[in-house]
């Protein structure tokens, strides 16, 4: 088990932290949106709950990915939509998906072992949609919001 004060190992190539005081927007391509998930695992300081808002298809699952990446997860990242919560496994870590898109009311998560989650002191959880999932979400640590803007192929980053 991991210290609760201790930083995420970084990758061999490192790269700077970036953090909610870093970061308050930018826009940048899939690639970019890929190097920055990475680079924001590797500041965090787990235990986490991290939440990713957005319109449908502005990246949140591509951004998960990255984090995770960045985490030390090496399966293949999926999106958890059908299934709510997927666990994979990090380098010293547990790296909790979840994803509310198809929550109806925020009722229907109640039996998803948030509060198991929460305890975990070496886990990170990467809520999509958190706003779905009402009270019973733990607190978050992080909130990044995505969203499009003129140009196609690139997406507005935002720590709120």
């Amino acid at each position: 088990m991991r210290d609760r004060a201790q930083r995420v190992p970084r990758a061999a190539d490192g790269g700077g932290a970036v953090g909610a005081s870093s970061v308050a927007a930018r826009t940048l391509d899939e690639p970019g949106l890929a190097a920055w998930g990475m680079e924001f695992a590797h500041s965090l300081t787990l235990p986490v709950a991290v939440g990713l808002s957005g319109e449908l298809g502005a990246g949140k699952t591509t951004l998960v990915r990255a984090i995770a990446a960045g985490l030390g997860v090496r399966q293949t990242v999926t999106s958890p939509t059908f299934a709510l919560v997927h666990r994979y496994d990090g380098a010293g870590c547990t790296v909790y998906h979840v994803d509310g898109y198809r929550l109806r009311r925020p009722g229907e998560a109640a039996d998803l072992g948030f509060d198991d989650m929460a305890r975990e002191k070496d886990a990170a959880i990467l809520v999509e949609w958190p706003e779905r999932f009402g009270a019973g979400l733990p607190p978050l640590t992080h909130h990044i919001v995505l969203s499009y803007v003129e140009d196609p192929t690139l997406r507005r980053l935002e720590m709120v």
